[in-house]
């Protein structure tokens, strides 16, 4: 490419002479990664597809030039511009050698490289810039082609790896201009926030789908984006020759999200090898499409010969690839709580005791369990409630716990059974407290 079509071309992208549109600031992951700067070592931006990792970038560069850093010591280059020609790493070079000679005026500058992937090689560059402590690099790529095992070996003690997810529930608040300052103003609120809570429920926390005002557009954009991470990140990164297999494994574990699931009766259903139920699953979780969570044991093998419970990365992908989620709310729930507890860096498991008695969630910090959490829709029905509460208070004896949750849609209370305080707090609330 000729030297002004390149600089044309990277000014359409770059803060030099124009503001980019930068949507709304992510600050939880902004105050995150600025300290990464401060090390030598490239930032490595993973995940799902579409959860707003281009767009986490543009927020990085505009913060970095609030505190100070000259914009044209900042380069930002998406290689997902159709505008490139052959994206080849001597291409790569040539940009940042251009970018060097004719823009940056500083000797330490910012390199920001989207969709990075699309370059073979380009490990070579990231390496050479790090060692020579010319340059801080941010990097980000399709979940398909950027993963932090595989960083581990091409970039080994070069990088950190910072998994991107949709938007938490506070965070789509906000997106909606919705902001909660105290009690008083929580219970105020407390109408809208549950209306956006339903249709987080349907339509999930992708940033896209969030933003857009048209159900139809939002129910394609949800239908379009679970086939290319069954398409793109699976079927062509791992040559599947048994796609409508996978794609029915994949509908099974979308319609039965927040359920405990075997290996050994999927692979009847779909009369596959084990070991090919084994693979598919895996790569499904390595797309970020879904989570398998171990039940909680002290003994290893106990752990793995047990059932997982499987979870969907948004609950707005459910409701594309699933009928049965319309109004299985309380499987919903479980999967948002779910989300949400893993958005906040938590090591979760699942408890079940010989009698089958179930919690949904045991939080673990260290060697030991912080927390147990029971999810459930509602508690009218006198059998259910009893069900619950019996199983929270044989996990809460099992920890030495003298506290447990039960979250409801919209029931509020608290009470002490067996010496045991059980707080009951509808998902609105714990959402926006949490």
């Amino acid at each position: 490419m000729k030297e002004l079509a390149i600089i044309e071309l990277l000014n359409d992208w770059n803060f030099w002479t124009k503001q980019p549109e930068i949507g709304v600031p992510r600050k939880q992951y902004l105050q995150g990664l600025l300290p990464f700067f401060s090390t030598n070592q490239a930032i490595a931006l993973t995940g799902v597809r579409r959860s707003g990792k281009s767009t986490l970038m543009l927020q990085l560069a505009q913060q970095l030039i609030t505190d100070g850093v000259e914009p044209r010591n900042i380069l930002i280059v998406n290689w997902e511009d159709y505008r490139w020609e052959n994206p080849s790493l001597t291409l790569l070079g040539e940009v940042y050698n251009l970018y060097r000679q004719k823009v940056s005026t500083g000797k330490l500058v910012y390199i920001f490289l989207d969709e990075i992937h699309k370059i073979t090689g380009w490990e070579k560059f990231v390496r050479t810039l790090i060692d020579q402590k010319e340059a801080k690099i941010v990097l980000s790529g399709s979940s398909a082609q950027l993963l932090s095992r595989e960083l581990g070996s091409l970039l080994t003690g070069r990088h950190v790896a910072v998994p991107i997810f949709p938007l938490s529930f506070k965070e789509l608040l906000e997106f909606k201009g919705l902001f909660v300052k105290d009690e008083v103003d929580l219970i105020a609120k407390k109408k809208t926030i549950q209306q956006y809570l339903d249709e987080s429920l349907t339509f999930g926390f992708l940033p896209e789908v969030v933003l857009s005002t048209e159900t139809t557009a939002k129910q394609k954009m949800l239908t379009d984006y679970v086939e290319a991470i069954i398409t793109r990140d699976v079927v062509e990164r791992h040559k599947i020759k048994e796609k409508e297999k996978l794609r029915s494994l994949s509908r099974f574990y979308l319609t039965n999200s927040s359920s405990p699931v075997s290996f050994n009766k999927i692979k009847e259903m779909l009369t596959l090898p084990l070991r090919t139920v084994e693979r598919f699953s895996y790569y499904l979780e390595e797309a970020y499409l879904l989570f398998f969570v171990k039940r909680f044991s002290y003994k290893v093998r106990e752990q793995e010969k047990s059932p997982r419970k499987v979870y969907s990365i948004d609950p707005g992908l459910l409701q594309a690839y699933s009928f049965k989620f319309m109004e299985n709310k309380g499987a919903l729930m479980e999967n948002l709580v779910f989300l949400e507890l893993i958005k906040g860096g938590e090591e979760v498991y699942y408890w079940k005791n010989p009698q089958q008695e179930e919690v949904d969630f045991v939080v673990k910090e260290g060697l030991k369990i912080k927390k147990v959490i029971q999810v459930c829709y509602a508690l009218d029905d006198h059998d259910t409630k009893k069900r619950e509460v019996r199983s929270l208070l044989k996990a809460l004896r099992e920890f030495n716990l003298a506290e447990g949750i039960i979250i409801t849609y919209d029931y509020e209370g608290e009470e002490e059974i067996q010496e045991k305080k059980i707080r009951y707090v509808p998902l609105w609330r714990w959402l926006v407290h949490f």
